[in-house]
């Protein structure tokens, strides 16, 4: 098969195209033939050397998510997937390539609506969206929540999690076009950060209560506005470092309002915890993009002969939603 291949470190010039040898369903798992696989900022990260890939999952195929369609399935399978199913879902890594397994338990089954490049943009965006508001950070229906990046996979996606809740929808951005664009995916108050200073638009927002949640993508430089930004008793959920991954905090601002900082990852999680959020995101999230009330954003489409193109998209900080691999 088919398969994007990371040959030494570095930037997009690492990338190929190569013929791998295709995995085969063992046991409790799946063969799914791979349609869509959107990147991620992991992918740079691995292509560059510092964001090594875990244990069991191949350390040369970037990619975290994908839409596809079931082929085989492994001896011990008893769940309700069949061959011919249509499927997205995360994975570690590997997803880059025309074939992959994974448990069946972490698949969810694509809308009719969606085709699958459309599909290939949901998984991971919609997942740790979901997961970092609504099981880490205990958002709640008619709370205000702060999204940093509010332009990117997550930040769209969280943004229209989101408002389908009934929340009142602060984000950030360095630019305003991209705020102006996610107005119409549910942003009621946009707030543009080219500077790194937010909390006083954040509090005039909220009437100086500060925000319920926090989801902060943006990591070490926006630590020290989120403490001014965060309501008492509000949950800081980190879910990427754009800025960095060191900063000093203080933990008077903490303490004077009860705060709790949160820190999350999906791809180095046990395979029980990513079977929890693929079954809440399948319970919640893939109803509303049957109706919807949610839908993938997508930023750019390439073929996977384009890898480097892509990776070249992703790394110019130009994009608003996903750019997708048609494999």
């Amino acid at each position: 098969m088919k398969a994007v291949v990371i040959k030494g470190k570095g930037g997009p010039e690492v990338l190929e195209i190569a013929d791998v040898p295709r995995p085969e369903p063992r046991g409790e798992s799946v063969l799914v033939r791979v349609h869509a696989a959107a990147l991620n900022r992991a992918d740079l990260l691995q292509a560059r050397g510092v964001y090594p890939a875990p244990p069991g999952v191949p350390a040369d195929i970037p990619g975290l998510e994908f839409a596809g369609v079931v082929e085989a399935l492994g001896p011990d399978v008893h769940e309700p997937i069949q061959v011919g199913d249509r499927v997205f879902g995360i994975v570690a890594g590997g997803a880059q390539a025309e074939y992959l397994t994974t448990h069946p338990r972490t698949l969810a089954k694509i809308p009719d609506a969606l085709d699958f490049e459309a599909a290939g943009a949901v998984p991971e965006a919609f997942m740790t969206a979901h997961d970092a508001l609504t099981t880490l950070g205990g958002l709640a229906s008619g709370e205000s929540v702060l999204i940093h990046a509010a332009g990117s996979g997550v930040g769209t996606a969280a943004v229209q999690i989101a408002h389908a809740m009934g929340c009142t929808v602060l984000g950030t951005s360095r630019t305003a076009d991209k705020l102006d664009r996610a107005k119409d995916l549910g942003l009621d108050v946009p707030i543009v950060n080219p500077s790194g200073e937010f909390a006083e638009a954040v509090l005039k927002a909220t009437h100086g209560a500060g925000v319920a949640v926090i989801l902060d993508l943006l990591g070490a430089k926006a630590l020290g506005e989120n403490l001014k930004a965060i309501a008492k008793r509000g949950r800081i959920v980190e879910v990427g470092l754009l800025t960095g991954a060191k900063g000093e905090i203080d933990l008077n601002a903490l303490l004077a309002r009860r705060a709790t900082i949160i820190g999350t990852t999906l791809r180095a999680r046990p395979l029980e915890e990513k079977i929890e959020a693929a079954r809440k995101f399948a319970a919640q999230v893939v109803p509303w993009l049957e109706r919807g009330l949610v839908k993938p954003v997508l930023d750019s489409t390439f073929p996977l002969e384009d890898v480097r193109k892509a990776h070249e998209r992703v790394a110019s900080n130009e994009v608003f939603g996903k750019v997708v691999l048609r494999v």
